[in-house]
């Protein structure tokens, strides 16, 4: 399940960036035309390969419980990092956006 939730988090780091307000804010620059409708694009298909990966792994009932936990694990140290640390969750970003699919091909 770890690869399930750095795979989620990956989706809501690019859900969040996304949005113009925190682009500029995390990033320090404008966002190019077309990039936040990719970053929205990306954001969903990584939370649905994460709930995919989390049935796939644990079954329908389990899966989908924990894949909720999930989300709401990264939401939560997502909203209560960004304030204090928000270049830290950028590169917790990076890692689970590499690390996960890594994991997830190794069956972790």
């Amino acid at each position: 399940m770890l690869s399930v939730a750095l795979i989620t988090f990956a989706g809501l780091v690019a859900l969040c960036l996304a949005m113009e307000k925190h682009f500029g804010e995390l990033l320090k620059r404008k966002p190019k035309p077309g990039q936040l409708p990719a970053l929205r694009w990306a954001g969903w298909a990584l939370l649905v390969l994460s709930l995919i990966l989390a049935v796939n792994i644990r079954g329908l009932a389990f899966g989908l419980v924990e894949w909720f936990a999930l989300v709401m694990a990264g939401l939560t140290l997502w909203v209560f990092g960004l304030p204090y640390q928000p270049r830290l969750l950028l590169g917790l970003a990076l890692v689970s956006m590499l690390l996960g699919p890594v994991l997830a091909a190794l069956g972790v």
